[in-house]
C-alpha cells in the first residue's frame, strides 16, 4: 500500500471502523534514520491503534527505526516480507527476503530487543523467482517442498520473536509480474494458511488476500486470528463501517457517510492550518459513496474541487451527491 496509506488516509478510514488496528505504508528503515522522520511518521492521536510497517534488511536500522516507532506513538512494528514491486526487491527487501529466512530472523530478533510493543512479519506463502514456463507451473501449484520452504521461514521468525505472523494467501512472483498482476495472478490459496495455522497453533495468524465482504471475513475468522484488508478497503471504505457492524453488534450506530464527510471537513480545516493541501486528502475519499446513488457526481464533485487553489474543507460537505441529501 505504498503511496496509498498515508496519515490523511488512515484518519480517513478510522471514521468506519474504531477498532480496526490501521498499518502505515511500508517505510524503509533508511528513510526514517536519514530523511524527514518527522513527516514521514507523523499522525494523528485517532488513528489509534497503528502499525508501522517497516522496509529493509539490515537488522541495526530495523532496530533504530523500530525504537523511533516507538518513541513516536506506534503501537506496533511490522516489517513486510510480502511486497513483490520490483523497486522494493532491487533494495533487498519484500518478499524477497524469504528467500533468507536467517537474515529476516536477524531483523526480528533485533527489533524485538529494541522495543517493547509488539513485532510482526508480513510474508506470502511463497515466493518465485523463475520466468517463462516454468514460473507459470509454479504459481499454479503448492506441493510439499513449497510448504517445507514456508514452514521455515515462518519457524524461523517465531523463534525470533515474531509475534504475529500476516501471510497474504497467494505467492509471489519476483520480477515476472506487476505488482497488480501480483495481486491477481497467483490463485489464492487458504488450504495453505489455514495447514500453517494447525502447525503453529501458538502463533497468532492474521491471512491477507481476496477479501471484499462480511460473510468471507466472517468465515476467515472462524479459523484465524484476524483478517487484513487492503485495497478493497481503500476503494469501498464503507466496507469496514459493514465489517464493524458485523462484529461489535453492541457497539453504538456506525457513522453514516454524510457524517464522515463532516468529520473529514473538520480534520481538513486542521490539516490545512498546517499547511497540507486538499487535495492530499480528498484523494483517500473517492471511494465512499462506492456502488451508491450519486457516486459518479461525488467523484467528479471532490476530484475537480480539491484541484482548485482557494478550495477549502467545504469541499467535503459540498461534495454530497444530490441523491443523499434530506429532501
Amino acid at each position: 500500500m505504498m503511496d496509498w496509506t498515508d496519515r490523511h488516509c488512515r484518519y480517513f478510514l478510522r471514521g468506519f471502523a474504531p477498532h480496526t488496528l490501521l498499518y502505515t505504508e511500508m517505510i524503509t528503515s533508511a528513510a526514517i534514520l536519514r530523511g524527514d522522520r518527522d513527516r514521514l511518521l507523523a499522525f494523528d492521536p485517532e488513528e489509534h491503534p497503528v502499525a508501522l510497517q517497516l522496509g529493509g534488511s539490515d537488522p541495526t536500522d530495523l532496530a533504530r527505526a523500530a525504537r523511533i516507532g516507538e518513541e513516536t506513538g506506534y503501537d506496533e512494528i511490522n516489517l513486510n516480507c510480502g511486497c513483490p514491486s520490483d523497486r522494493v526487491a532491487s533494495g533487498a527487501f519484500g518478499a524477497c527476503l524469504m528467500l533468507e529466512p536467517a537474515k529476516v530472523a536477524e531483523c526480528v530478533s533485533a527489533m524485538r530487543a529494541a522495543v517493547s510493543i509488539p513485532v510482526t512479519v508480513k510474508m506470502r506463502v511463497g515466493v518465485i523467482t523463475a520466468k517463462g514456463r516454468v514460473a507459470h507451473d509454479a504459481i499454479s501449484k503448492f506441493d510439499e517442498a513449497d510448504f517445507e520452504a514456508l514452514h521455515h521461514f515462518v519457524s524461523s521468525i517465531r523463534d525470533a520473536g515474531c509475534q504475529v505472523a500476516i501471510v497474504h494467501a497467494r505467492k509471489a512472483v519476483l520480477g515476472g509480474l506487476s505488482p497488480k498482476d501480483n495481486r491477481e495472478i497467483p490463485p489464492l490459496r487458504y488450504d495453505v494458511v489455514k495447514r500453517l495455522r494447525l502447525t503453529f497453533p501458538q502463533l497468532p495468524l492474521i491471512v491477507n488476500g481476496g477479501f471484499r465482504d462480511v460473510s468471507s471475513v466472517e468465515e476467515a475468522l472462524s479459523w484465524s486470528d484476524g483478517v487484513m484488508l487492503g485495497r478493497e478497503a481503500y476503494h469501498r471504505p464503507f466496507v469496514l463501517a459493514e465489517l464493524h457492524r458485523a462484529l461489535y453488534p453492541e457497539a453504538l450506530t456506525t457513522r453514516s457517510r454524510e457524517e464522515l464527510l463532516d468529520r473529514m471537513a473538520r480534520y481538513a480545516e486542521r490539516a490545512l492550518a498546517r499547511g497540507d493541501r486538499l487535495s492530499a486528502i480528498a484523494r483517500h475519499m473517492l471511494g465512499l459513496y462506492g456502488g451508491e446513488p450519486g457516486a459518479r457526481e461525488y467523484r467528479r464533485t471532490l476530484s475537480e474541487g480539491a484541484r482548485i487553489p482557494e478550495a477549502g474543507p467545504e469541499l467535503f460537505r459540498r461534495a454530497i451527491p444530490t441523491a443523499a441529501r434530506p429532501l
